[in-house]
């Protein structure tokens, strides 16, 4: 029976592929001066998967825990990998083109690549379809697998997204075509915005992808700072925050009209009070004007704690209180059941109070206290989730850094380096890899790791950790 599986996961990855190489005809079709490199991308691809489709097996009744941890972690790598073929093709190195494709479908946003301005366009629109397939492809990954697989307390999400009232909902299948549906209309509306603020078409699609993915790639090397418009920048503020929210909030708001959520009401609360902390600060210390002021540090708190990764200026030469402030943001992350990377607004409510329960008890040692979110009793294996996401979380980045410290880069880089690919956030802090620069000039070696980084961060460090386990390959043998 668990030939049989492998065989399934095997099979899917296989379809996998063979979707991608669909994407790049569609790529090759629209954009008639790349259209050798994505046809030639694309039949390779193709073959492969369907190479690897047609010698497994389709059918399967049950997928069981252990295989659905290999069948997550082997589609993001396919994906990557696919996703990374044009690029080579086109004229990157093998390191270079797997790390901007791990960027892209990790929904990252950081780059190798400069020159951006002038790049060929259907280029720069398979790094934003990359992005936005990621954004979706996390969403249905977090509904359907990591609460079923235990990741990091995703539990709750599954019982946030299955409570929606109505008995149709409770489909994995329909909630996921529903989600699709809200992701899908979400990045109609950015575009529309987007192309009212005056960007052309083909500037409008790529950045309304990457901004509801919360990916950040950009077509060109300013980023977001390329549209000197003050309605553009609040309107990509505004998109990048809906991005960050739970597909199924907005689900249950269209067929309810229900509004509360605890994380929603905890992650807005956040960046306001972030946000007017630093533009005070700002404005009391550099003279800054108030309105630019709140304008620049708004989109900038909410690009980075969405984890979208754009920039509209070098936040970092604010100075080293700035710095301080956006290091820390990096660690917030958006919603859970958003495409936002980073720890949680959810994990963070649930661990705050689980030490204020801890105090509480060590203060009365008699007494009872629950431990509750959205109205109901966090279960242990739930809190015991969230610690040991926490604790791998923490263990990874500081590993990450350590390794990427051997490798000569300065403290700075290193430890920034570590948490914006685990974050999935995009720019790091410091010269080399800041807001203003990009992962070009680093090591082969270094962009290898750090892909890695990225790719055990958007599933949640247990999914891919487990796979190195002696005992995880003896059962499912």
């Amino acid at each position: 029976m668990g030939a049989c599986r492998v065989s399934f996961v095997v099979h899917v990855i296989g379809l996998l592929l063979a979707l991608f190489g669909g994407l790049m005809f569609a790529d090759a079709a629209l954009f008639p001066e790349t259209a050798r490199i994505f046809l030639t991308g694309g039949v390779l691809v193709v073959l492969i998967g369907a190479s690897l489709a047609l010698s497994t097996s389709a059918r399967l009744h049950e997928l069981n825990r252990l295989h659905a941890f290999l069948l997550t972690a082997g589609m993001w790598i396919a994906a990557a990998t696919a996703g990374a073929v044009p690029l080579w093709l086109w004229k990157l190195s093998p390191a270079d083109a797997f790390f901007e494709a791990m960027s892209g479908i990790t929904t990252t946003g950081s780059t190798v690549m400069t020159g951006l301005d002038t790049t060929a366009h259907g280029i720069l629109f398979w790094r934003a379809l990359l992005q936005w397939i990621g954004g979706i492809g996390f969403v249905v990954t977090g509904l359907a697998l990591l609460p079923i697989l235990r990741v990091g307390g995703m539990q709750l999400f599954r019982t946030e997204s299955s409570e929606l009232g109505e008995k149709e909902m409770t489909s994995t299948a329909r909630f996921a075509m529903a989600s699709f549906l809200v992701y899908t209309g979400l990045t109609v509306l950015c575009l529309l915005t987007y192309l009212i603020g005056g960007m052309t078409f083909f500037e409008a699609i790529c950045h309304a992808m990457a901004t509801l993915s919360t990916g950040g790639y950009s077509t060109s090397d300013s980023s977001f700072g390329h549209f000197q418009s003050g309605f553009l920048q609040w309107s990509a503020t505004l998109f990048m925050l809906a991005g960050s929210l739970p597909f199924a909030w907005y689900i249950r708001v269209l067929r309810r009209g229900d509004t509360a959520s605890e994380q929603v009401r905890m992650l807005v609360l956040s960046l306001t009070i972030a946000t007017l902390l630093l533009t005070f600060w700002r404005v009391a210390t550099a003279g800054a004007p108030i309105f630019e002021t709140l304008r620049l540090t708004a989109f900038n708190v909410v690009s980075v704690v969405s984890t979208t990764g754009f920039a509209t200026t070098d936040y970092t030469t604010w100075g080293s209180t700035a710095v301080v402030a956006f290091f820390l943001l990096t660690v917030v992350g958006g919603c859970t059941g958003s495409t936002s990377g980073g720890a949680k607004v959810m994990r963070w409510i649930i661990l705050g109070r689980a030490l204020r329960v801890k105090l509480r008890m060590i203060r009365d040692p008699h007494g009872v206290f629950a431990l509750r979110y959205e109205g109901r009793a966090v279960e242990p294996d739930v809190l015991s989730g969230v610690i040991s996401f926490f604790v791998l979380y923490a263990a990874t980045v500081f590993g990450l850094a350590v390794i990427l410290a051997f490798h000569g880069l300065d403290m700075e880089t290193a430890v920034s380096g570590a948490l914006t690919a685990v974050a999935n956030v995009g720019p790091g802090i410091g010269s080399q890899i800041g807001p203003s620069s990009t992962f070009a000039d680093l090591s082969d070696p270094v962009k290898w790791e750090l892909s890695f980084g990225m790719y055990a961060g958007r599933l949640e460090m247990m999914t891919v950790f487990v796979l190195f386990t002696r005992t995880y390959w003896r059962e499912i043998a």
